[in-house]
């Protein structure tokens, strides 16, 4: 059975800086978002031998549990390349007409995703995804990792606002952290997700 394993992250701990600090981005991949790969597997596990020894009576907890995990293993992976030290600016090409057609342009997308990312109850991410049924890019707030998604919307841009990627550094202060995200983002990388996605 094929296992999930942590990522490593395309730039150092300090590459972000001074948005993100070295010391959460390595206690962010390093501990949570390795703690999800841990769940994921241990999980896969357990419903294996729930399987063999045909004992169903934990399946709905093991299966939220599984989800749980590996939501927050997909989501992180994509984190991780949605930033870069040299991002920032807005998309074009294909990317940025399709904002400008389905969202109402940058500065409104911009302050949609801002709002979904910092107003997400508790803990959660604010999202960017490709709705394949109305072929429309859509945002979405994700509670904790995988509730209120679309489904099959596919996530370009995430944005996570669980206390452990900013606490540290902004404190309280979401809004902070988030705009400073947007300093970061990857376009390239964007674009490229919705170009896989929308097949364009």
């Amino acid at each position: 059975m094929g296992t999930y394993e942590l990522p490593d992250l395309p730039y150092d701990y300090a590459a972000l800086e001074p948005a993100i600090t070295g010391q959460i981005l390595e206690l962010h991949h390093a501990k949570h978002h390795a703690a999800y790969v841990k769940g994921a597997n241990d999980t896969l596990e357990q419903l294996a031998e729930a399987r063999d020894k045909e004992q169903f009576s934990n399946l709905v907890g093991l299966e939220k549990t599984f989800a749980f995990n590996l939501s927050g293993h997909v989501l992180h992976s994509i984190f991780w390349q949605n930033l870069s030290r040299d991002g920032g600016d807005r998309p074009d090409g294909a990317l940025g007409d399709a904002i400008d057609e389905h969202l109402g342009g940058f500065e409104a997308f911009k302050k949609q995703l801002t709002t979904a990312t910092t107003t997400v109850q508790g803990s959660g991410w604010g999202v960017l995804a490709w709705e394949p049924l109305g072929r429309r890019l859509i945002v979405e707030q994700v509670y904790d990792h995988h509730g209120n998604v679309g489904q099959g919307a596919v996530p370009l841009l995430v944005f996570d606002a669980w206390e452990h990627a900013y606490y540290l550094q902004y404190k309280n202060v979401r809004p902070d952290y988030v705009t400073k995200l947007w300093s970061l983002v990857n376009w390239e990388d964007v674009a490229a997700r919705y170009a896989a996605a929308a097949g364009v």
